[in-house]
């Protein structure tokens, strides 16, 4: 196979290593909305239940409510993490393909990037479950308090 040949044979694996790269970070977008959507929806059942009548089986309805939020944000959590690490498995993949091109323009993205105090994405991503943590985490102690009479 000539030089040229296997130039344009690794290109093409490097476009399409790029693509599945760009569908995990839709599906990572996909499931954050899920998660969001999910989580949201468990609020608004709990407000509609609350409007009722039905004062004693409320606390007992806030702590299995409380403890499913907060067991849904640890799981959301450990799918950002994968989620993470798929993407850094693929990146250091496109890393050295990109070794072998003219240009490696996702190397050249990050230095410019890591010089500029740029503030990763999945940093700011791996706050949100936590932030939708606390409101489940406050039902689940409201409850414990109100069965155990304290409130």
């Amino acid at each position: 196979m000539s030089e040229k040949s296997e130039l344009c044979e690794l290109l093409e694996q490097y476009k399409l290593y790029v693509e599945m790269a760009d569908r995990v970070s839709s599906r990572r977008i996909q499931t954050n909305r899920f998660y969001i959507s999910l989580l949201s929806g468990l609020l608004a059942l709990l407000y509609v239940f609350a409007g009722r009548d039905t004062s004693s089986l409320l606390p007992i309805v806030t702590l299995a409510i409380g403890i499913i939020g907060l067991v849904l944000c640890g799981l959301w959590v450990v799918n950002l993490r994968s989620y993470r690490q798929l993407n850094r498995g693929k990146f250091q993949i496109i890393h050295e393909m990109e070794e072998h091109l003219p240009f490696p323009c996702y190397k050249k993205e990050w230095d410019i990037l890591s010089k500029t105090g740029y503030l990763q994405l999945t940093r700011v991503e791996n706050g949100i479950p936590v932030v939708m943590a606390l409101p489940y985490l406050l039902l689940f102690l409201y409850s414990i308090m109100s069965l155990l009479h304290l409130f």
